[in-house]
């Protein structure tokens, strides 16, 4: 395993600048963020919480290119990936993202092996090293004796760690999760943070949306939003950049609403990008696959 990179050194892999995105129009229309400045350094595992509603699946949408803010920037690697066309943002997906949705967006008719194996396969790994792969994250998240299951015969929180494992499967620099946890009970919580606790110490950067504080408090630091805009940001006890101790996590600062309890994705916000779970969006950058 490759060390974990420093979080304050380099260039951030993720550079986001005065972000804003709103639906619809007037009278209707809903401002999901209004001016989002977030920083994020290669290696590093950051958790965006706050209550529903408040622009966090949004943000992640558009870090992860899935849809353009009305203005804004959004730096992937030094790239800005705002003003590419949606192609070229599929492609930045394949190469440098891994994607876990809420909504699973499993393919149906492939077992949870192929589901997991796809990525790799489009991405040109051998198939000797794309089987042992799957078959590793399969292992580790207790999907093994499921391997030749299709999606619809799972449980919804053996889904989503099907989900994980293919996201986490062709090793990319950025893992982007939305609730990952969301629909799992605390033993599979367990694994799913130690696959993103390894993962992270691999050298991928981590960015994961979650209601849940006791997963939050896992990462390197925690970002707070609240309509739409980042009110506070946190590092867990025993996480400072010069290696020493803090306190205990104290909650989210002043305006920030405590979300933990709540399991609800960001209905709030507005519609999933176009084509979500059908295929218009190319969401895994799988290109013409």
């Amino acid at each position: 395993m490759e060390p974990k990179p420093s979080s304050s050194a380099g260039t951030p892999i993720i550079e986001v600048t005065g972000l804003t995105k709103a639906f619809g129009r007037a009278p209707a229309k809903r401002v999901a963020l209004r001016g989002v400045d977030l920083s994020v350094a290669p290696g590093e595992w950051v958790a965006i919480v706050g209550p529903s509603g408040c622009g966090k699946s949004t943000l992640l949408h558009l870090l992860a290119g899935l849809d353009t803010a009305d203005s804004g920037s959004v730096r992937l690697a030094g790239e800005e990936i705002s003003a590419l066309s949606a192609g070229r943002r599929a492609l930045a997906r394949r190469h440098r993202v891994g994607l876990v949705f809420q909504a699973y967006n499993l393919v149906p008719h492939l077992t949870v092996q192929a589901n997991v194996e796809l990525g790799m396969r489009v991405a040109g790994t051998g198939r000797r090293a794309t089987r042992a792969r799957a078959q590793e994250l399969l292992d580790l998240l207790g999907l093994s004796d499921v391997a030749r299951a299709l999606p619809a015969t799972l449980s919804g929180g053996q889904q989503q760690r099907v989900a994980i494992a293919r996201a986490a499967a062709t090793r990319p620099d950025v893992l982007l999760a939305d609730e990952p946890t969301g629909a799992l009970d605390s033993e599979a919580t367990g694994t799913v943070v130690d696959l993103l606790r390894t993962e992270n110490a691999g050298g991928r950067t981590v960015v994961m949306v979650t209601h849940d504080y006791a997963v939050a408090a896992t990462a390197d630091r925690i970002v707070f939003l609240r309509d739409g805009k980042v009110t506070d940001e946190r590092r867990p006890r025993g996480l400072t950049d010069s290696g020493g101790v803090v306190g205990v996590l104290p909650g989210p600062g002043p305006g920030a609403t405590a979300a933990a309890g709540s399991s609800s994705g960001d209905d709030a916000e507005g519609p999933e990008p176009a084509g979500t779970g059908t295929g218009d969006v190319d969401l895994l950058g799988l290109g013409s696959w």
